[in-house]
Order: structure tokens, then sequence, then C-alpha cells
């Protein structure tokens, strides 16, 4: 009687059950299966979940990060009452007091030396102090505060001071030109100018061009050797060092600001038109780096090196995350020629970069090894077989291979870095591996953007599969949106498709003073648009493969993304840069390529080319020839489609850079500024095809 009595209740709960599964095809009761749409809305992998955005829909193509599927985080899981900028820093000054934060070279007679270290409590006494003289000098919660000057670690007080006293600092780039500055300055109506005497010069050549300036504070600049401006302009300028003094000797209380104040404007570059500021609140900044300490770790004992530019936001982003963790900032010492020297005296143990640093590493361990006898190289290479095949297998790897080889190459670096990251632009799988196995140490990818304050995904520690940018950031969720004309879907297999579109606390405000390019970006339903292209490997992880933006058609009217054909002569090795250009007048695409000097001249020399100078080399028909022949071999091996080939080229000397006018600070092509730049090339390459070969390649 009291077994039959437990089946029957045992049938009843399954049967309560059921209301909440899905029946498996051959028994009800007891091959059940989970139904999608009960308990948590989650469908587990292993680093993403995949959610409905709306239940109704049926269609589950939201993910988060596996690490936080049920809410999207927007502060630290250990310190939940950090949320702003201003908190994050009073909880290392008060946990880290006197540990060192803020290291700059000592120049002595001329001669760099060693580092001279700023403690987190002496920083804080100085942020008190300059955040103090400016409100005595007038300026009250939202003045805007420029710095206009490179990394030091003036740079990162003036900014802690902003939070500090509720003005909202906005990073000027020196590499944009003082025309891009001049904007910026009357766009945000800056107030007051932190330079150093060399962009000083700049600023006074259109002072009476930028009327809401009323404080110039010049850092390393000496009081004296400052020039008198006259009293009808309604400027002053004074020294970082005066400034100082002010403030110390009239100290104001701290002016808190909210997680939803204005923080930072973050102008960027763009490749046309003029700057957009990227407005950011505290709490967008916060929620960020709190998502990221999900995965990444740092302590009081680490060291960072300092170089990348503190105007865009990745190092920002990076600078949030190590005061939270108490981390030693070095600084270098503002010349990339002399970094490798500067990395081997701090000895840093985290050192995050960009593809171009590391691919000029690669190159050049390569070269060396290539060049240090038949010997070396195979021994080279039985240990980086060798650690490979341990890393792969999560075995460790015998200690005799760094001893014998890897050691050598860990000093470029200091020595002691322990964790590697890479952004800004697509790191290629070969040589994400090759840092691995040379250093040693966590090596990990990124992607993001200043309008969802930095990070949107990043690898995870410990996942070996390159090619990809990992999951979600914890503080954010993903979707991908269907892009019918590039025929990327979400219904593509093996994986699905479509523009990368982000939600969550870390997406910006809008543009400042510009509503229409803001409703541009961000939908109604609060989706940032980001105008990549992206799928989703599995696991739930995200690989980068196109660009919306900048997408043209072609006078048949296929569709072209020239990031993505650029990616992908980027491969070969004539190419150090390559601009792709068509229009809907034309039926095929032509090249302006950048060459590589050294190995056009190894080319010529083999095939026995006599020449006057490289410049005559690169107009001669068969070097033409020969480096569209190689560019039509990477191009089938990445099977490129018949139209996405490029028909002609044109072989440069001059790199694509900044003071050409041609990158953008993160190293993009402007394109209207290339196409204006190139227009005689371009022209010649199309009259050249017409009556070659009219017909584009099918």
């Amino acid at each position: 009687m009291a077994a039959r009595s437990m089946d029957s209740t045992a049938h009843r709960r399954l049967k309560a059950i059921q209301a909440h599964l899905l029946p498996a095809a051959d028994d009800p009761i007891f091959q059940v299966q989970g139904n999608q749409t009960a308990g948590e809305f989650t469908i587990g992998q292993t680093y993403s979940v995949i959610l409905p955005e709306k239940l109704q829909t049926g269609k589950w193509n939201v993910y988060r990060s596996a690490r936080s599927p049920l809410k999207l985080v927007s502060r630290f899981p250990d310190h939940p009452e950090i949320g702003t900028l201003h908190d994050n820093f009073v909880h290392a000054v008060e946990t880290f007091k006197d540990c060192k934060y803020l290291g700059t070279r000592l120049q002595i007679d001329g001669t760099v030396g060693e580092y001279k270290w700023m403690t987190y409590g002496e920083a804080g006494t100085a942020r008190t102090a300059v955040g103090s003289s400016l409100w005595c000098h007038g300026l009250s919660k939202g003045a805007r505060i420029g710095l206009y000057f490179i990394n030091t670690p003036e740079w990162l007080i003036v900014d802690h001071a902003c939070s500090a006293y509720s003005y909202i600092s906005v990073p000027l780039y020196d590499t944009l030109g003082p025309d891009a500055v001049k904007y910026i300055v009357n766009h945000a109506d800056i107030e007051a100018i932190f330079c150093v005497p060399s962009t000083l010069s700049a600023l006074l050549s259109f002072l009476a061009e930028i009327p809401s300036a009323r404080l110039i504070v010049v850092v390393g600049g000496i009081d004296e050797h400052l020039p008198s401006l006259p009293a009808t302009c309604g400027v002053k300028l004074i020294s970082y060092s005066q400034l100082l003094s002010q403030g110390r000797s009239s100290l104001q209380p701290f002016c808190h600001p909210k997680p939803e104040d204005v923080a930072t404007i973050c102008y960027t570059s763009g490749t046309t038109g003029t700057p957009k500021g990227v407005v950011l609140t505290h709490g967008n900044l916060i929620a960020s780096v709190a998502g990221m300490s999900y995965s990444i770790k740092f302590n009081s004992a680490d060291v960072y090196m300092s170089y990348l530019p503190l105007a865009h936001i990745y190092e920002r982003a990076n600078q949030v995350l190590s005061i939270y963790y108490g981390v030693a900032v070095g600084f270098y010492q503002g010349d990339n020629l002399k970094l490798m020297d500067d990395l081997a005296v701090l000895r840093p143990t985290l050192f995050c970069s960009v593809p171009r640093l590391y691919n000029r590493m690669y190159d050049g361990i390569i070269n060396a090894v290539k060049s240090s006898g038949a010997l070396r190289e195979r021994l080279f290479n039985a240990a980086y077989h060798s650690k490979k095949q341990a890393m792969m297998s999560d075995r460790r790897s015998p200690p005799m291979w760094d001893r014998l080889v890897f050691n050598k190459i860990k000093a470029k670096l200091g020595g002691r870095v322990r964790f590697m990251a890479s952004g800004a632009s697509p790191l290629s799988p070969n040589v994400m591996e090759f840092l691995k196995i040379c250093f040693g140490c966590s090596v990990i990818e990124g992607y993001g953007m200043t309008e969802t304050s930095c990070v949107i995904s990043t690898m995870e520690d410990g996942d070996n599969l390159t090619g990809h940018v990992g999951p979600p950031n914890p503080a954010c969720e993903i979707k991908l949106v269907d892009v019918p004309e590039m025929n990327y879907t979400s219904d593509d297999q093996p994986f699905p498709r479509g523009e990368i579109c982000v939600r969550g606390p870390i997406i910006f405000e809008g543009y400042f003073k510009d509503d229409v390019q803001t409703r541009e970006v961000i939908d109604d339903d609060g989706w940032l648009h980001t105008g990549d292209i992206g799928l989703w490997l599995h696991g739930g992880r995200l690989r980068i493969i196109d660009r919306k933006k900048n997408i043209f058609k072609l006078a048949q009217g296929e569709y072209i993304a020239p990031e993505k054909v650029e990616s992908v002569y980027a491969k070969c090795r004539f190419v150090s840069q390559c601009f792709i250009y068509g229009d809907s007048l034309n039926s095929c695409l032509v090249a302006v390529v950048s060459v590589d000097p050294d190995v056009l001249k190894d080319w010529a020399a083999s095939e026995g080319i006599k020449y006057e100078n490289l410049g005559q080399l690169c107009n001669d028909r068969r070097t033409r020839a020969a480096v569209l022949a190689e560019m039509d071999a990477v191009g089938r091996e990445a099977q490129l489609r018949g139209f996405e080939f490029a028909k002609a080229v044109t072989l440069v000397l001059e790199p694509f850079t900044m003071e050409n006018g041609l990158l953008t600070p993160t190293f993009k092509i402007k394109r209207p500024q290339a196409k204006a730049y190139f227009a005689k090339a371009i022209a010649d390459m199309y009259a050249e095809v017409s009556t070659s070969d009219p017909t584009p390649q099918q």
C-alpha cells in the first residue's frame, strides 16, 4: 500500500514538472528534456549563455557571459560600493597607500636612469591639491578640462582631480594636429587646458579662437620661462607646480560625483568628418572594468608599462583596472624608439599593446632565428614545437626549453611578463600562438570601442583556441543582426553571422551635442550597432569577420567590404599596408600598396633586376606584376570572391601614417583622404584596366 502511494506521489510530481518540460519522443514520463522557455531562460554553452530578447518571439539570439548570465554586471563583485572613478581611486589610496603607483625614469646630466616612484598616498595628496586649485580658480561642477600631452604621472593625477571634484576630463590628441584640437576645445567648451611646453606654442597660436578657455596649466614648465599673456585675452597661464602650491594652501572638500554623472568626453577621430565626442559616465567606466575583473586578476605586486595613448579608451580602461588592484604604473620616456630600453629597466609583469608592435616583435624574432645559423634554428624549432604540444594538451613544458631558448626572448620585455593583452585591431592567430609559446604567459585578445567604455568581449585565460575575441564582457550582452545585403544572417551554417550589437551599462550616453549621429548608432531598444560583422563560434566565442561600414557597390551591383579584402592582402609578403578602392562607376577593384622595402630588394636580387632606386623599382611593370600575382595567390587561398580581387596595383614607398593624413590614431585608413591622396594613381589604374581586361574576374 505504501509502495503504491509513493508511486502515485511520484507520478503526480512528474506530471506537475511536465508543465515546465518538453517530453522526449519515446517516453513522456521518464525521458524528458528541458523546455527552452522554462526556468531561468538560459541555454548554457562553455563561455556564453543564450537568452531570448523577447519571450514571445521564440528566438534565442542574445548572448551573455556564462560568468553572469542572469544579471549584467555594473559593480565590482567584491566592492559593490565603488560606483565612480573617484570611489575607485579612494579605495586604492586607502588600501595601497604606501605601495608604488606612478613611476618615471630619472634624468641626471642627460643620462636616463632608474625609475622614481610616487605612492598611491602621494598621488592622492597631489590629486586633492590640483582639484582644490581648479576650484579656487572658479571652475564649477561639470566644467570641462582638456589634457593636451602624452602619458605622464601628471595626466593621471589631473584625471583623478577631475573625478574627485566632478569635472569632466577631455583628452586632446596631440596626434590630431592643431586644427582638431581647436575644434574639440570649442565644441566641448573647455575652460582649463593642461599642456606641456611643446604643445603650449600650438595653443597660443590660436588662443584668440578658443574663447571658452580661461586657464592654461603648463606641466614641466618653469614659471619664469612662461610667456606673459595680455590681460585683455582673459586667459591665465601658470605652471603645474604653481597650481599645486595654490591648491595645498587652500584645500577644498571633494565634490563627489554620482555614477550617472559624466566622467569624460573622448573624441574619436573617425575616418570622415569632424571628431565626435563620446560621452562616458562614471557608471559606464566602472561597469566595463568591473566586468573585466571577473576574468582578469592583478595584484599590488604587479607592474604595468603605460605607453599606449591615454587619449584612447583602451589605455584609460587599463588604468582604471590597474588602480582597482593597486598595480604600479611605470611610464615610457615618450619615445617609441626607446620603449624596449624602458621595458628592460621597468621589467613589467603586465604588458598591453596593439598588433602593430606584436607583429614587429614576431618578425624581429623570426628573422633573428633564421639568421642565427642552422643549428640554433633547429634548436628553436624543436623547443617551439615541444612547448606547443604541451600547451595544446594542458601539460607543463620542460623548463630546459626556457633556459636554452625562450628566456632570451622574454628578456626583451624585461623577463617578468606574466600577462599580455592585445586590442585596437585583430591579432593574427599565428602571432598570438607565438607570443604564448615564447613568453610562456597568459595572452588574451579583446574587442571593444570607445562607445562601449572599452571592452565588449575578451578571451578567457586558458582558452587555447585562437582567431576569436572571446565571450561577452559580463557587463554587456551581444546579439548579431542580419545584414542581408552582405549575405550575413543568423541562420547561416555552421555559425550564425551578422552585425554585432551591444547593450548594457557600458553603453555611452551619446555623442556630445549630436543627437542625430547618436540615433544612428543606438536603436529604440538600446542596442548599439557597432558596424562590425561577427560570427558565433562553438562555446559562444565571438569572431570578427568583416566590417559593415565603408561597404560600397561596384558597377555590377556587388557589395564590397574593403577592410576585409585589405586584411587578406596584408598577408602578402610584399605588402606593408594596403588601400583597396572601388566605386559604382567601375566593375573591379584597384589597390595602392605601401611595400616592404627589404622584401622588394630581396625579390629584385633573386630576379636579377637592376635598378637605380626603389622608386624606379616600384614603377617597373615586372615588379607590379609580381606583387599582383602574389596578391592573387593570397586571395585565392583566402577564398576571395572573383569581384573581390584587385585588378591593378600601384606600389608606393611612403607608409600610410597619421602625419600624412592617411591613418586615424587607431591606425584605420581614412578612406576619403586616401582617395584624394591617390586620385591620380587610381585614375591611371582604371585606365590601365580598361585597355587590358575590362571584364572583372568571375
